[in-house]
C-alpha cells in the first residue's frame, strides 16, 4: 500500500528563484482569465504540476504534491527562525490540504528544522530531508569514476568538501569503509583535529587527514566529493587535469563549468535519473524524471514503499539506511546513472579519457581506436564540431576504405556519396594510383625540388593538364588546395589586367582564406572575417544585365559552371558563354572555378567542354591526385600569365613551398590516366542520369522533396522544410484550449517583446526546416549505412556526390534507401503518399 507525498523544494539561486516568481505570476494571471477566485490566505508556494504522481519499474503508484518554496538557501539560512516556521506551515498544509503521509524536505529546507529533527517534532506528520538516497547516489557516482579510471581505492586519495556536515560525514564514513585514504575539508573554527574525528572509527583516524581549504589538500589529489552548506568552496581553475568533483552542494561549489581544455570534470552529485520503465506524472506529458535530487527520490521511493516514516534526519546518518535506501530506489526503477555535468550527460567515455592523469590507461588497457580519436578530436581539433557530429550520429571513426566503401573498426561497411566531397573521383586508395605512388617513393625520386630545379613530373603534369583543357590555357601554376588555385587566379588577373575589381556570383563558394572569402556569395562565410579585400562586386547568378554592368572595367569575373556548396544550381541555359563574351568585350578575365565540377564530375572532363567555353583562367584542385595527396592547379592563358609574371624580376611575386611537388604531380598523372583510360566522365554521365530518374521517381509523392536537378554524378536533393505557422498555430492551440482568455495575456504584452518573439517563433520554424534535411541524412547512415551530407551554403539541400566509379547497382541501392526514408517520414507529405502499414 503506497503512501501519499509531499516535498518542499526551493530555488538554488537567484536565476532560480526568479523563475519560481514567473511561474507564479503567470499562473496568477491565468487564474485571473479563468475567473478563479483568488485564495483566501497568502500563498507563499508555487506548486509544481508535472510531479503530481509516480508508477515505478514495480508497477506501484504513489502520488503527492512538490511546492517550491521562493526563497533560496541563502535567504533562508540568514534568518532561520522564520524560515524554520515557515517548513513547519508549509509541512502543515501539505498534510491537511493535500494528504501527505510524508514530507521531503529538500536543501535548506531540512537544515533551518536542525536536519529535520526539530521539524519533525513539530508537524505531527513523518518528514524526511532525503540525505540519505542523496548520499548513495553521490558515492555510487563517485565509485563509478573510480571504477572507469582504473583506480585502486587504497591508492587512491579522495578529498570530502563539508565535513563534518551530514551529507559530507556519510560519504567519509562509506568510503573510509570502501578503503580509501581522506582529506576533510572541513571549517575547524577552534575546534582540534580530535573534535572532528570523534565522527570516525578510531582504526579510520590513520588514514585521514584534516585540512581548512581545498588548496591545502594533498598534492595529487584528483577526486572530490563536495557537501557544504554554504556553496563556492571549489574553484575548477585551481585543479589538476585529471580531477573530478562529485558536487553535491546546494548550492553548488561549483560555480561555474570547468574552463575548456582544463581536464577537469565536475559531476552532478546525488543524483538519480528514472529508468524508461518508471513514469512520472500522468504520461501525457514527457516525464520529467532524468537528474532527480536524491531528497525528492528519496521521499518518492519511501511513499512507493508505503513506509511514511521519519528517514534521514539529524548529522550522523545510519549507513545501512542509506544502503537500504539505495536498494529500494534501483528496485523502483531510480539509478545513479548515468552521470550528468551542469545538467549534460555525461558519456563513460569522457572519464575514461582522464585515467592518463592518473598514471594510467582506463582499465589499465589501451583505449580502442574509436574512443581514442574521438577523445583526441573533442580536445584538440574541434570541440564544437565533436559536439554536433555526436548529435547527429556522425561520430564515427572509420579504419580502412577502398572504393566506394568505408569501414569502422568493427567492421560496419558504409556506401560513401560524399566522396570528400569531390575530393575522390576515383573512390578511396584507388589501386592505379596507389600503385604508382608506392613506385614513385620505392625508386627513391626526388619531390620538393621545384625551386632549385625544373621538377620531372610537376613539368610533365603541367603540359598534360593544358593539353587536356579547354581552349587555350598554356601555363599552369600548382598549388595545394581549391582555395590556394582561386588565391592564384585573383592574384593572377590583378596582376595581368592592372585592374582592381574582382566580380562574383552571388550563392557562390570559392575557398575560406581571406581572398577566396571576398568573392564567396554568402554572408554567413564572410561576416566574421571582414573588411575583405576592397573592389569586390557581387551579382545574381544568372544574371547578364546585372553582370554586364559590374563587368565593364574589372579584372575578372570568377564563376562555377555548377554552384556547388550553393546547392547544385545549374546556370541558365546560354547564361556561361555569354558571360565569357561580356568578360572578352570588357577586357575582363573569365575564371572558371572547376575544384568541385572538373575530371569527369559532370559527365566531361571539365564542365567548361559541357558549352565549348574557353576560360582566361580555370581552377582545379579537389580530385586532381584521387584524393591521395593535396594538390591543386591554376591553368591560365600564355599572354595574361606573361602580363602578370612574364619578367625575371616578376617571375616569382607568387609561389608556394609546397606547390608543384613531384610526388603529388606524380598522383596527378596517374589520376588522368584512369580517368581518360576508363572514360569515368562517360560513365558518370550514364549512371548519373539512372540515379537521377530513380531518384525522381522515389521522391515523386513526397512534396517535402523539393527538386531533384544535378548534372553528371552532382546531384541533389532540395528540402521544402516549410514550417511556417507551426509555432503561431501551436501558441494559438494553447492559448485557445486552456481555460480563459489567455489571448488577452498575450494583447497585454509590449510591442518589442511580442515582436522579439515572433523571432524566435520564424527562427524555431527555420531550423525545423534545416532538421528535416539533417534527419535524412542521420537515417540514411544509421538505418542504410550511406554517407551523405547537406552544402555549405544550404541546409536544406541534400549533396549526392559518390565516387565516378558508382555501378548502377550502387545507384539503386541508394535510390532504395531513399526511398525507404522518405516513406518513414510520410506524415509529412500530403495524403497522395498514404499506404497501408505492413501486417
Amino acid at each position: 500500500m503506497s503512501a501519499t507525498f509531499g516535498f518542499l523544494a526551493h530555488p538554488i539561486s537567484t536565476g532560480h528563484r526568479h523563475q519560481v516568481r514567473a511561474l507564479d505570476l503567470l499562473s496568477r494571471l491565468y487564474d485571473d482569465q479563468r475567473g478563479t477566485p483568488p485564495p483566501h490566505a497568502p500563498r507563499h508556494h508555487v506548486p509544481l504540476p508535472l510531479l503530481t504522481s509516480v508508477t515505478s519499474a514495480t508497477g506501484d503508484r504513489c502520488t503527492g504534491e512538490v511546492r517550491y518554496l521562493p526563497y533560496t538557501a541563502q535567504q533562508m539560512l540568514r534568518r532561520p527562525t522564520v524560515a524554520r516556521d515557515m517548513v513547519v506551515a508549509e509541512v502543515t498544509a501539505l498534510r491537511e490540504e493535500a494528504g501527505a503521509e510524508l514530507v521531503g524536505l529538500g536543501g535548506a529546507t531540512s537544515i533551518v528544522g536542525d536536519r529535520g529533527e526539530w521539524t519533525a517534532r513539530h508537524v505531527g506528520i513523518p518528514v524526511t530531508s532525503g540525505n540519505s538516497l542523496t548520499v548513495y547516489a553521490a558515492h555510487q557516482e563517485l565509485l563509478h569514476t573510480v571504477r572507469l579510471i582504473g583506480l585502486e581505492p587504497e591508492r587512491t586519495r579522495v578529498a570530502v568538501v563539508g565535513y563534518p556536515g551530514s551529507i559530507a560525514l556519510a560519504i567519509a564514513r562509506l568510503l573510509l569503509a570502501d578503503g580509501f585514504p581522506l582529506d576533510l575539508v572541513a571549517r575547524r573554527g577552534n575546534r582540534p583535529p580530535a573534535a572532528l574525528l570523534r565522527y570516525l572509527d578510531d582504526d579510520h583516524h590513520e588514514r585521514v587527514r584534516i585540512v581548512d581549504s581545498v588548496a591545502e589538500c594533498t598534492a595529487g589529489t584528483r577526486l572530490f566529493v563536495s557537501a557544504s552548506s554554504v556553496g563556492g568552496l571549489v574553484d575548477p581553475a585551481k585543479l589538476p587535469p585529471g580531477s573530478v568533483v562529485v558536487d553535491v552542494a546546494l548550492p553548488r561549489d561549483v560555480q561555474e563549468p570547468p574552463p575548456p581544455g582544463s581536464d577537469v570534470l565536475v559531476i552532478d552529485g546525488g543524483l538519480v535519473s528514472a529508468t524508461d520503465a518508471v513514469t512520472v506524472g500522468d504520461g501525457s506529458l514527457p516525464s520529467p524524471g532524468r537528474q532527480l535530487n536524491g531528497c525528492l527520490a528519496e521521499t518518492m521511493v519511501l511513499a512507493l514503499e508505503g513506509r511514511p516514516e521519519s528517514f534521514s534526519l539529524g548529522r550522523e546518518l545510519d549507513l545501512e539506511r542509506v544502503r537500504t535506501i539505495g536498494r529500494l530506489a534501483a528496485r523502483h526503477g531510480f539509478l545513479p546513472t548515468p552521470l550528468a555535468s551542469f545538467g549534460r550527460t555525461v558519456p563513460d567515455a569522457a572519464i575514461e579519457r582522464l585515467a592518463r592523469h592518473h598514471g594510467r590507461g582506463a582499465h589499465g588497457r589501451t583505449e580502442d581506436v574509436t574512443a581514442l580519436t574521438t577523445r583526441r578530436f573533442r580536445e584538440h581539433v574541434n570541440p564544437p564540431m565533436a559536439r554536433l557530429f555526436a548529435a547527429h550520429g556522425l561520430d564515427r571513426v572509420f579504419t580502412s576504405a577502398k572504393g566506394t566503401t568505408l569501414t569502422t573498426a568493427d567492421g560496419t561497411d558504409y556506401l560513401d556519396f560524399i566522396a570528400g566531397y569531390g575530393c575522390l573521383n576515383l573512390g578511396h586508395n584507388h589501386p592505379e594510383v596507389t600503385a604508382r605512388l608506392r613506385r614513385f617513393l620505392d625508386d627513391g625520386s626526388p619531390t620538393f625540388i621545384q625551386y632549385v630545379s625544373m621538377p620531372a613530373q610537376t613539368a610533365e603534369l603541367a603540359e598534360r593538364l593544358t593539353a587536356l583543357a579547354p581552349g587555350r590555357l598554356g601555363r599552369v601554376f600548382f598549388g595545394n588546395s581549391g582555395t590556394e588555385a582561386v588565391e592564384a587566379a585573383l592574384k593572377l588577373a590583378r596582376a595581368g589586367t592592372g585592374r582592381t575589381r574582382l566580380v562574383y556570383a552571388e550563392n557562390s563558394y570559392h575557398g575560406k582564406t581571406l581572398g577566396a572569402l571576398s568573392v564567396t556569395g554568402r554572408d554567413a562565410h564572410r561576416g566574421p572575417f571582414g573588411p575583405l579585400l576592397p573592389d569586390t562586386v557581387a551579382v545574381p547568378y544568372g544574371d547578364l544585365t546585372a553582370l554586364a554592368e559590374a563587368v565593364e572595367g574589372a579584372a575578372a569575373f570568377i564563376v562555377e559552371p555548377v554552384q556547388g556548396e550553393g546547392g547544385v544550381v545549374l546556370p541558365p541555359e546560354g547564361y556561361l558563354r555569354a558571360a565569357r563574351e561580356l568578360c572578352r568585350t570588357a577586357g575582363a578575365a573569365f575564371v572558371l572555378d572547376e575544384i568541385q565540377t572538373g575530371l569527369g564530375r559532370t559527365g566531361a572532363l571539365f564542365a567548361a567542354d559541357h558549352d565549348g567555353l574557353d576560360p582566361d583562367i580555370l581552377c582545379l584542385a579537389k580530385s586532381l591526385s584521387g584524393g591521395l595527396v593535396p594538390i591543386s592547379a591554376t591553368l591560365c592563358r600564355d599572354d595574361l600569365w606573361d602580363a602578370a609574371y612574364g619578367t625575371t624580376n616578376r617571375s616569382m611575386l607568387h609561389s608556394s613551398t609546397f606547390g608543384g611537388g613531384n610526388f603529388a604531380a606524380a598522383a596527378g598523372l596517374a589520376t588522368l590516366d584512369v580517368l581518360t583510360e576508363r572514360d569515368l566522365p562517360g560513365h558518370a554521365r550514364k549512371v548519373g542520369d539512372h540515379l537521377r530518374a530513380r531518384l525522381r521517381e522515389a521522391t515523386a509523392p513526397y512534396g517535402f522533396v523539393k527538386e531533384v536537378r544535378g548534372i553528371g554524378l552532382m546531384t541533389a536533393l532540395e528540402f521544402d522544410g516549410d514550417f511556417s505557422g507551426a509555432v503561431g498555430s501551436i501558441t494559438d492551440e494553447v492559448l485557445t484550449r486552456l481555460p480563459g482568455d489567455l489571448h488577452t495575456l498575450v494583447d497585454w504584452l509590449p510591442d518589442d517583446l511580442r515582436s522579439a518573439l515572433s523571432g524566435v517563433g520564424k527562427a524555431v520554424e527555420s531550423t525545423l526546416g534545416d532538421l528535416m534535411c539533417l534527419r535524412f541524412v542521420g537515417s540514411l547512415a544509421r538505418d542504410h549505412r550511406i554517407l551523405t551530407f547537406v552544402t555549405a551554403n544550404h541546409n536544406r539541400v541534400l549533396r549526392i556526390q559518390p565516387p565516378l566509379i558508382l555501378e548502377t547497382a550502387e545507384a539503386d541501392r541508394f535510390a532504395d534507401s531513399v526511398a525507404a526514408v522518405c516513406a518513414g517520414l510520410a506524415l509529412h507529405a500530403d495524403l497522395a503518399a498514404w499506404r497501408p502499414s505492413a501486417a
